[in-house]
């Protein structure tokens, strides 16, 4: 072994701490850690807005007749 390659030398093994967890709590654990959170955050915020937008760009349905006929004055 070369003389600057046992700085590199592993001193431990590594063990599977990571398990591929596909539950439902594992895509939580996944998407509130720091790097994912900021994107999962800017995602729900542009999803709240485009509902947002789609929901206010709807037009209600006109029914016809519905209202009441309109008041007339009194008559003096």
């Amino acid at each position: 072994m070369l003389p600057f390659a046992t700085q590199f030398a592993h001193k431990q093994t590594m063990n599977d701490n990571n398990i591929d967890d596909r539950s439902l709590r594992g895509l939580w654990k996944w998407a509130t850690t720091p790097p994912q959170a900021y994107v999962v955050y800017v995602l729900a915020l542009i999803l709240v807005w485009g509902l947002s937008f789609l929901a206010g760009t709807l037009n209600p349905k006109r029914t016809g007749g519905t209202a009441p006929p309109p008041v007339s004055a009194p008559q003096r």
